[in-house]
């Protein structure tokens, strides 16, 4: 037992996307840039629905919430990656990766809920357009926001809590760009069975019932805007739903890929390259593809800018 527990791991090594020294520089301006665009991006966002009272709408404050996980979601990993890029000792503590999980996860969850709260708010703007202010009420836009920041950051606890019942004394090298939960579990000492069926069960029904949700709310609103909507009613109420649609596609196709279909045979590069994807590519992409097709945020923008 005295010689288990000397050995037991309390640092753990961060490979990040390449050990090859002469691209460390590049690839960090690279990402430096990205991660000042997306942080200007989500929270400049923010501050255009902020100060515009036209804007104080379901709608657009569910877009603003979301932009917000978005920051979250993309801070819980882009300043290790950045500080690494630098160091030649890539170490982070095992509290410290612990903390980085649990943040990524937390914003992950929040979006997946926040993009239901979107899709039901969209299905009764085109579908009851004469009930939408009675149905979408200040109250209940408020609960839909709190319930998908509550449940969001409430469940990673639960695999935060399992991961203390872990020991590492194998390895301490996790080939990732961040403390990905499935890596930890392959490097740890102790069965992980439990820590792999919880995750599994968790990850598979909140995906299927929020995606789920998501599509039949869209297809309603498809069918409606294809019913009754005249022809240019019928085009800024598709350029809206496929801005959305876009978003989802994104999130819930890395996601499922990720966490879903975990132990498929994959190789450490595409695990890579899929949280990239999610952690990065996908809160840089956000306010932009919710934005740039927005007239009515476009226009706030240039008030705010003059």
């Amino acid at each position: 037992m005295t010689g288990i527990s000397k050995s037991i791991v309390t640092e753990f090594v961060l490979t990040g996307l390449t050990d090859r020294p002469e691209l460390q520089l590049p690839l960090f301006l690279v990402f430096f840039v990205v991660c000042l665009i997306t942080m200007v991006g989500n929270l400049g966002l923010i501050a255009v629905i902020w100060r515009d009272p036209h804007l104080h709408t379901p709608m657009y404050l569910f877009l603003g919430s979301l932009a917000f996980a978005d920051d979250w979601s993309s801070s819980s990993v882009t300043p290790k990656l950045l500080v690494n890029f630098l160091s030649e000792y890539h170490m982070i503590p095992l509290a410290e990766c612990i903390t980085q999980f649990y943040i990524f996860a937390s914003s992950a969850n929040t979006e997946c809920f926040l993009l239901v709260a979107m899709s039901y708010d969209r299905y009764v703007a085109i579908g009851n357009p004469l009930l939408y202010p009675v149905v979408m009420s200040s109250i209940l836009c408020t609960w839909l926001i709190s319930m998908s920041y509550a449940i969001g950051f409430l469940y990673p606890i639960i695999h935060v809590g399992l991961l203390f019942r872990l020991t590492f004394c194998r390895s301490n090298i996790i080939h990732h760009l961040s403390c990905e939960i499935l890596l930890l579990y392959t490097i740890s000492c102790t069965d992980t069975s439990i820590n792999a069926l919880v995750l599994f069960i968790f990850a598979t029904f909140i995906q299927a019932f929020t995606f789920m949700t998501i599509i039949v709310s869209y297809t309603r609103v498809l069918y409606a805007i294809l019913k009754k909507k005249p022809e240019k009613g019928r085009s800024k109420a598709f350029s809206t739903c496929c801005a959305h649609l876009l978003s989802v596609s994104l999130l819930y196709g890395t996601l499922f890929f990720m966490y879903v279909c975990a132990g498929s045979g994959r190789d450490k590069y595409q695990d890579k390259m899929y949280a990239l994807f999610y952690t990065i590519i996908i809160p840089l992409l956000n306010p932009f593809i919710y934005s740039l097709r927005n007239m009515e945020v476009l226009g706030a923008l240039r008030k705010v800018i003059k």
